[in-house]
């Protein structure tokens, strides 16, 4: 058997060593993510990344790298010697969101309504519709948004279409902070249980046409709320 020689090392500890850096930049990306969000780390907020690699407890690469992929997210943006900023979302940024939203789903309701459903994947869909309206009654707006979200993420998943489902999920995740910002500003979402009921019935009884239609009025209804309440409170950016 030939020697070892020291590339035959170094190919046999590359492997690991990569993954385990990958891995640390999708926990740092994840972990970020969330400060944003759930508006710990609020628009404006600025953080180098010594700091963020002390707030995370782990060495500046991962964290460069989600840095990075937080500005393909459209969330931050990078300054030089500034680390990142948490870009803001305006009411602006909120139609354009939901124009491109109403699109994307509605196109992600009709492919599900035309390929179809098996039992399973339609009581997923209708248990958070009933969840939705057990939240409702009990005037519980946290549960309701989870399971609305739960709702469309499971719809999208479903669609099958890798790259609609990485852009709606972008495109979600920009939108969180103002929904749920305002969740107690809105009005009470009465008639979103049975919008999103009517849905999946279009998808059961497989008609693709009302079931982008349905999907996309609701869209389109959602969105003009969320902006003219916006818009209404003055709140030029959240």
């Amino acid at each position: 058997m030939p020697p070892t020689t020291k590339e035959d090392e170094l190919s046999s500890v590359e492997p690991e060593s990569v993954s385990e850096r990958m891995n640390q930049a999708d926990i740092a990306y994840s972990r970020l993510k969330k400060l944003i969000l759930d508006g710990t780390l609020p628009a404006g907020a600025q953080m180098l990344e010594q700091e963020a690699a002390e707030r995370l407890d782990m060495s500046r690469t991962p964290v460069r790298e989600a840095m990075v992929r937080l500005r393909q997210d459209g969330m931050v943006e990078i300054r030089p010697r500034h680390g990142m900023r948490v870009l803001p979302v305006s009411a602006r940024d909120m139609a354009d969101i939901y124009e491109v939203l109403t699109a994307l789903e509605g196109t992600a309701a009709e492919a599900v309504a035309r390929r179809g459903l098996s039992a399973r994947p339609l009581n997923a869909l209708r248990g958070a519709v009933t969840d939705m309206g057990k939240a409702l009654e009990a005037g519980d707006l946290a549960a309701w948004a989870e399971a609305d979200e739960r709702f469309h993420s499971q719809l999208v998943q479903m669609s099958g279409n890798t790259r609609l489902i990485q852009m709606v999920g972008q495109l979600w995740d920009q939108a969180h902070r103002a929904r749920m910002l305002t969740l107690k500003l809105r009005p009470t979402p009465t008639n979103s249980v049975a919008e999103h009921a009517a849905l999946v019935d279009a998808i059961a009884s497989g008609d693709p046409a009302a079931a982008r239609q349905i999907h996309e009025d609701h869209r389109r209804r959602a969105g003009t709320m969320l902006v003219e309440l916006l818009e209404r409170l003055g709140l030029s950016q959240l």
